[in-house]
This record gives structure tokens, sequence and C-alpha cells, in this order.
């Protein structure tokens, strides 16, 4: 308990300089000292060993020259892509095909799709609606812009007496 107290003022004390500092020294100097664990015995390259070859049994030798041989042309080291596991050149060729349809057809066709697809949430149908608008006017020779859009009736406004001390934002 000694020791974590003693570690948290020693703490306290390198926040405190670390608040006081003008230059950037002490932000470079880590609050944790580093610690290296490296070690400084000796070595010692007289010690001897003496290691006997164990003999290899029947079963040990039959692996090794089982797995020495890496020639992939060989039917017996040939790993199964897992689509025929029983012919080697339909599983090779239907791995192919997977790859080329998986890679190319599906993400290569859906980004295409995706990038040309139409708009299909309307996001940009108001702007399609006014180009429409404006040709229709256009062809019946109406102005591009109605100024009679909304009504120019003048408005009832309510008079000086009925909005009394009402705040008006214009």
């Amino acid at each position: 308990m000694a020791a974590f107290v003693r570690s948290l003022s020693l703490q306290g004390q390198r926040l405190r300089v670390l608040s006081r500092a003008t230059s950037l020294r002490p932000l470079m100097v880590p609050l944790l000292p580093h610690r290296v664990l490296i070690s400084t015995s000796k070595k010692n390259k007289d010690v001897g060993a003496v290691v006997e070859p164990m003999e290899k049994s029947a079963e040990l030798k039959r692996l090794t020259e089982h797995f020495g041989d890496i020639d992939k042309n060989k039917e017996e080291n040939w790993t199964s892509y897992g689509y025929a596991p029983g012919d080697r050149d339909t599983d090779w060729f239907q791995h192919h095909l997977m790859m080329f349809l998986v890679i190319t057809v599906a993400f290569c066709g859906c980004l295409f799709v995706g990038a040309y697809m139409p708009d299909y949430m309307l996001h940009d149908w108001a702007q399609r609606e006014a180009f429409l608008e404006l040709e229709r006017r256009e062809r019946l020779g109406l102005p591009l812009v109605d100024p009679e859009y909304a009504k120019i009736d003048p408005s009832d406004l309510p008079s000086d007496e009925e909005l009394g001390d009402a705040e008006i934002i214009i």
C-alpha cells in the first residue's frame, strides 16, 4: 500500500511540473519510467552438451519420406479446394468458376448497378419535375415563372389595436 501511495504522489509531482512547464520538454519525458529487462548474466559458451542422435523408428522414417516430397503435381500431395474432393480437375474448375462469379460478376456487377441505378428513392424528383414544368411552359408560350403564382389580393392584417404589445418578428 505504501508503494502505491508513493507512486501516486510521484505522479502528482510530475503532473504539477508538467502543468507549470513552458517548454515542450516535459511533454516528451514520459510520466512512467521505462524498464528494460535485459539479462546481464555472463554468457558461458564453455558448457558442452553431448547430443547423440536417436535412431528413427519405421513410422518416423515413413512420415519423413512422405512429408519430404512437396511436388504439387503428384496426386498424393494435392490439396482440395473443397468443391469436389474426389476429382482434382473438377475441384480446380469449380473453385475458379466460383471465384470469377463472386468477385467479377457479383462484386463488380453490384458496384456497376449501384453506380448507374435510377433514382428509386426519388431524391431528385423535385428537380426533374421543375424541368418538366419549364418545358411545358415554354411549349405553351407562358412565362417561365408565373408572376401571379400567389394571390395578389391584399390580406386582412390585424390593426395596431388588435396587435397590442405583441412582438412582431419580420
